[in-house]
């Protein structure tokens, strides 16, 4: 009994020498405000699906193309695939491993007295290894690979989430260009009739070539921005192609930017958030997992027990009978001297750890700081967005008195092409700020967790 107690002593007296484990580095506390800067006056839950509020199936049917064909979501979703059978690997070392094999030899002999002789033996054998978890190396190891296949699992929800918004600002982006390039070209057509108009007033003598110079400027400068915007249409359609996993293509156009709803601010606290972003709750595994790690490098300290067992049978010639053999035993394996290896493996896993920890608090403040400037956004581009409104009425109501005055001759020309020109800026400005509008509820959204529903069940 004393001999069997002996190894189990000395591994207790070896356990007392296991480092420390690291402090944690100061100031890695996330602690979030009671609510947020921007009032937030809001009631509506948080959607899954939120794209589906635009109320345009086009755009709802992109986002869903992203989602299921999109090449960083299916990289991801290879990674999960990869964590998972990590973890498999990490567990299976909470079972015995077993193996079996066969020898066979055939010699050929000569006896003391000259004779040859030829025999043949077999020699099945079953093995059976097992390491004793005394002082949770495996246990820890496994924890590590679980905590990294979640940590995985929510990094591909973030990827995902990603993905349909920047799917939804790139649609609502090209209406927005669309909507650009409707007034431009309604402004090249009333350009082009005032210039055929000058043209005919010039040939009479009615008005000076000044005039008529001026509008075929203002012709030009308005014509240029046809291809402008048309080139951005088509980069913006090839984007939006690469985000839903196809080749460039020409994009099935829905509601204009006009009839696109804009969608509702949703209701959810500061404090929320840390559990409703995918990106925070990898990083949150990240952290267990490197936690684990570090239990499981100090853990290297400890010394090793591991069962042994082994069953088999001689099979030869020369034998009768088969004779069965068998083993059983038990060893301890402890560290005494790795020149610091453990040391340093040690440290490694607990500087993995600060990492992962100063990781953690960058993406939760890094997600308080882009939900607050959402927040921002959305309430003072709508501010912008309805001063902008009146003073294109104001501009409108100018170029009618600056074209009335021209007309009857109190003012000239230069007039009347300054109130177009202001008009135009104006209403490519609302166009783009209505834009801008919508892609800030879609970052909001986005910025919010898009309503996430948690890591994957154990």
């Amino acid at each position: 009994m004393r001999r069997a107690l002996g190894p189990l002593a000395a591994a207790g007296l070896l356990a007392a020498c296991v480092p420390a484990t690291p402090p944690l580095p100061e100031g890695v506390a996330v602690i979030p405000n009671s609510g947020w800067r921007t009032p937030l006056t809001a009631t509506v839950p948080l959607d899954k699906a939120w794209w589906n509020g635009f109320g345009d199936p086009v755009l709802t049917a992109l986002v869903e193309t992203a989602l299921a064909n999109n090449s960083d979501i299916a990289i991801a979703a290879a990674r999960v695939r990869e964590a998972r059978a990590q973890e498999q690997i990490a567990r299976a070392a909470f079972l015995p491993s077993l193996d079996a094999g066969v020898g066979v030899q055939e010699a050929r002999t000569v006896s003391p007295f000259g004779t040859p002789s030829t025999n043949t033996s077999a020699q099945p054998l079953l093995q059976a290894s097992y390491e004793l978890d005394l002082f949770g190396r495996v246990r820890e190891t496994a924890s590590a690979a679980r905590s990294a296949y979640l940590a995985s699992a929510a990094a591909r929800d973030a990827a995902a989430l990603s993905v349909a918004g920047a799917t939804a600002s790139g649609y609502l982006t090209l209406r927005g260009l669309d909507s650009r390039l409707a007034i431009a070209e309604q402004t090249v057509a009333s350009r082009t009739e005032a210039l055929r108009i000058s043209r005919n007033r010039a040939r009479v003598g009615y008005t000076s070539d000044l005039e008529l110079r001026q509008a075929e400027a203002e012709y030009r400068s308005t014509t240029q921005l046809l291809p402008q915007l048309r080139l951005a249409i088509a980069r913006q359609e090839n984007a939006l192609a690469l985000l839903t996993g196809t080749t460039p293509r020409d994009v099935i156009r829905g509601r204009s930017l006009a009839e696109l709803r804009p969608l509702p601010v949703p209701a959810l606290l500061p404090s929320e958030l840390l559990r409703r972003r995918p990106d925070i709750a990898s990083a949150e595994y990240q952290v267990a997992a490197s936690d684990s790690s570090l239990a499981a490098a100090r853990a290297q300290f400890l010394p090793r027990i591991n069962l042994a067992a082994s069953l088999g049978a001689v099979i030869s010639g020369a034998l009768g009978d088969p004779v069965s053999i068998w083993s059983l035993g038990a060893s301890v394996l402890a560290p005494i001297f790795q020149g610091g290896r453990l040391s340093g493996n040690l440290n490694a896993s607990a500087a993995r750890r600060d990492q992962a920890l100063f990781t953690y608090r960058k993406t939760a403040l890094t997600a308080f700081r882009e939900v607050d400037d959402a927040l921002a956004a959305v309430r003072r581009l709508g501010e912008q967005r309805r001063e902008l409104s009146l003073q294109r009425v104001a501009l409108a109501d100018a170029l009618r008195h600056a074209t009335n005055r021209y007309e009857a001759g109190y003012t000239s020309y230069l007039e009347q092409l300054d109130a177009q020109r202001a008009l135009l800026a104006t209403d490519l400005n609302l166009a783009q700020l209505r834009t801008d509008e919508l892609n800030a509820t879609v970052a909001l959204y986005q910025a919010m967790g898009g309503g996430w529903s948690g890591p994957p069940a154990p």
